[in-house]
């Protein structure tokens, strides 16, 4: 059995409080792009992990590994299940990687086993591993609160070629949320609501759909702003910080524009590219 799971990008993101539990209170749009990491799952008697990136660990620390044994524990099996993973995605890069290869195993291997999950404990399981791995068990495009654990899916039709580049710099989650300006207030308009008014205004997303991390990555980190610029000069009509970074994406009106930004700066950084109106394989 082999599947894909696909990254996704974040379109807006507030950070709006610090919760008691240490965590913070978010909003933002969740949406997929044409990137994704291709994971095998193999009948074994034991959980085991295999993958081509040297860096990454294939113990308990790998949220695929942990996923699996949470599913195991929770079905009371005495299957296993040997993992290959082939990382395409960037790590460390805001595009959810890790938390999307463990959703793909959350969806996949209890099919393998010939068990059966409720959507209700699926999402629990997905809480215990991530904050985002809720996300990524269904399709689509989705607004996220909470610690983006309350998701409300909804349609969305992006018109836009989207070029992501990665650039080779991993930034901690947990140094971009303990270093970012905390909202004083919350907005009155929700990105939902941005995104769905001005999806077709380039100069009103770039004015109203923010990233509150983008400020603090851009100035501490130089090859970050760097490459937003770039970007903005091969004809991106909106720019911005994916989560809390490293990868930048930009939405392009014209394919022309987007095939000369991807292969200018596919010649130095990861990219992808994305079609308008592209729906992953699910």
């Amino acid at each position: 059995m082999t599947i894909r799971a696909y990254a996704k990008i974040n379109l807006g993101l507030l950070v709006l409080r610090k919760r008691d539990d240490g965590y913070h209170d978010v909003e933002t749009v969740l949406h997929r792009i044409n990137w994704f990491d291709e994971i095998a799952l193999e009948p074994s008697s034991t959980i085991s992990l295999s993958t081509d990136r040297h860096d990454l660990p294939t113990d308990e620390s790998n949220l695929c590994v942990r996923a699996a044994s949470l599913l195991q524990k929770t079905f009371g099996a005495h299957q296993g299940v040997h993992i290959k993973l082939k990382k395409n995605i960037p790590i460390g890069a805001g595009l959810g990687g890790g938390s999307s290869d463990a959703a793909a195993v959350l969806r996949a291997l209890p099919e393998l086993w010939d068990e059966r999950l409720a959507d209700d404990e699926l999402l629990s399981l997905a809480a215990e591993l991530g904050s985002d791995v809720a996300y990524f068990l269904k399709p689509g495009t989705a607004h996220a609160m909470g610690r983006g654990e309350i998701l409300d899916y909804f349609p969305f039709d992006f018109p836009y070629w989207l070029v992501v580049a990665y650039p080779d710099l991993h930034i901690s989650t947990g140094w971009a949320y303990r270093n970012v300006a905390v909202r004083d207030t919350i907005p009155k308009t929700s990105l939902k609501e941005i995104l769905r008014e001005n999806l077709h205004s380039p100069r009103s997303l770039g004015r109203l759909l923010q990233n509150d991390f983008e400020p603090l990555v851009l100035r501490t980190h130089e090859v970050v702003a760097r490459l937003k610029k770039s970007l903005d000069e091969y004809g991106a009509v909106f720019t911005q910080l994916s989560g809390s970074g490293s990868s930048v994406y930009g939405l392009f009106e014209t394919e022309s524009y987007a095939l000369l930004a991807a292969k200018a700066l596919g010649e130095k950084f990861p990219v992808s590219l994305s079609p308008p109106h592209f729906t992953p394989a699910f």
